[in-house]
């Protein structure tokens, strides 16, 4: 492994004071990589010049292939609760953290073994490496809390899943990784680490309630809050995560690990896409109920944090988890009606929105496309007869009712509109798009994937590009999707 004196510089203080929550490993040198995509607006943001970004000397930090001089690559220790099943024995079995640049965790995937790997081989397909660029980038476009991806890069070898695939290696940058599964994991096997978990996730993600009368009961709080705010822009845009388990869930309130993710076309709060769930547990409808399922198992780790006494502390925490819910509702309700064009929320506007819901779901309409035709009808661009609501027979009166709204009625029309096509995106990445585009990937051909990187970016903008990137699917296909570990 070779060192590399350069141009950037690392802090580690993940394994600096929590080292009894890591192990120190390097990553598997990939001496043929190729970047693929790379990210110039986020390194920017992080500090990292161009120039550096283009560099040899960043193609072998970011492959394996050399270590830079400020670096302490680790690989972290969690457990996790997956599909409700406690797992005691996790960690990153293929991902390694280099370090934290401007405090963002820089994170490499799919870098081979760790000490965590048990039988895997530490590598990650090429294909689930450009799809989590992809939908990643894609959801800091429309202002959803993610982890951001740097590098997407070839690494030149072969994998072995059910057949031989090309590798890749993804640069990953994250406010931290530590997620619910960490205090799981700390809290079973390292409950002598448990408060310099939590101050540590104070001081770096919450330093504003270090100070604060029962810290650790507010962190527990802001942490909820996070969370259902979370839970509620993805409901919001039609995203199903696929993987909600306890590993999968950061402290930071951050979306992490696109697997089995995938966006709804047709409204269908049943709907659920990973192979792996096999009775719908992560299922569009069910997120929020699980949002809770976790907290609570959160919950549990800051019983000692939060009171000597017992009872007391499930008595304080049990009240916290209690208004999960509730905000969580706050949250989802609030963002439904910025993208009715409506600012404020009540009663009224509660039921206008289920009403709406109500309605897709029953005539199975397009979701994402329904709130740009309702806001071209409103502006008066398209008949209803030339919308997505055509055949509704309903649609009349509900428009009548959401036209009748104070906010809507008191508001020129075409200022609505504007308001509603700056927060419902025209484009999301298209299940069947995306499948299509990695597939030419995997052969060679970056074309596709390099378009949608770059529509993406402006998602509520409409673009000089193919109809056929805004329009759903052929919806009699079924579209399932993998976790490519």
């Amino acid at each position: 492994m070779n060192k590399s004196s350069n141009n950037i510089f690392f802090k580690n203080s993940y394994a600096d004071e929590l080292q009894s929550l890591c192990e120190r490993c390097f990553p598997s040198p990939f001496e043929k990589s190729k970047v693929l995509l790379k990210n110039y607006e986020l390194a920017e943001e992080l500090g990292i010049n161009k120039s550096f970004l283009d560099s040899k000397q960043c193609l072998d930090i970011f492959s394996g292939c050399a270590i830079s001089d400020s670096s302490i690559p680790i690989a972290q220790a969690y457990s996790g609760h997956q599909y409700g099943n406690f797992n005691p024995n996790m960690g990153d079995g293929r991902a390694i953290l280099l370090g934290e640049i401007n405090n963002k965790d820089i994170q490499l995937k799919g870098s081979g073994q760790t000490p965590f790997s048990k039988n895997g081989d530490g590598k990650s397909a090429l294909g689930p490496v450009l799809r989590e660029y992809l939908i990643s980038e894609f959801m800091n476009s429309i202002n959803i809390p993610t982890t951001r991806s740097l590098l997407a890069i070839k690494s030149n070898e072969t994998v072995y899943r059910e057949k031989e695939i090309p590798g890749g290696i993804l640069t990953r940058v994250a406010k931290s990784h530590i997620r619910i599964g960490t205090f799981e994991y700390v809290y079973n096997f390292k409950p002598e680490s448990l408060k310099l978990l939590a101050d540590y996730t104070l001081k770096r993600h919450y330093p504003e309630l270090s100070n604060v009368n029962n810290k650790y009961l507010s962190l527990f709080a802001a942490i909820c809050d996070k969370q259902s705010y979370l839970i509620s822009k993805w409901m919001s845009i039609g995203f199903v995560h696929g993987v909600m388990n306890t590993d999968n869930m950061t402290v930071s309130g951050e979306t992490i690990d696109y697997g089995p993710c995938a966006f709804m076309d047709r409204y269908d709060p049943n709907i659920y896409y990973s192979s792996i769930d096999k009775y719908g547990r992560y299922s569009y409808k069910n997120q929020p109920a699980i949002l809770i399922w976790n907290l609570t198992k959160l919950a549990e780790t800051f019983i000692p944090l939060v009171n000597e006494n017992i009872d007391k502390a499930v008595k304080d925490l049990s009240e916290v988890l209690n208004l999960a819910m509730p905000t969580y509702e706050e949250y989802f309700y609030t963002e439904m009606s910025i993208k009715l064009g409506i600012k404020d929320v009540n009663e009224k506007i509660i039921r206008l929105i289920d009403k709406y819901l109500d309605i897709l779901k029953t005539e199975n309409i397009d979701y994402t496309i329904s709130f740009r035709d309702l806001s071209m009808i409103h502006s008066n661009k398209i008949k209803v007869s030339e919308s997505i609501f055509k055949r509704v027979k309903v649609f009349d009166k509900w428009y009548e009712d959401f036209s009748n709204t104070v906010n809507i009625k008191n508001v020129p029309k075409d200022i609505v509109s504007e308001h509603m096509d700056g927060y419902n995106p025209c484009y999301i990445p298209r299940n069947y798009i995306i499948e299509n585009a990695l597939k030419e990937a995997i052969n060679g051909n970056m074309s596709e994937i390099e378009i949608m990187s770059e529509y993406l970016k402006m998602p509520y903008k409409k673009q000089k590009i193919d109809s056929r990137y805004y329009f759903s699917s052929d919806y009699n296909q079924p579209y399932t999707t993998f976790c490519g570990t």
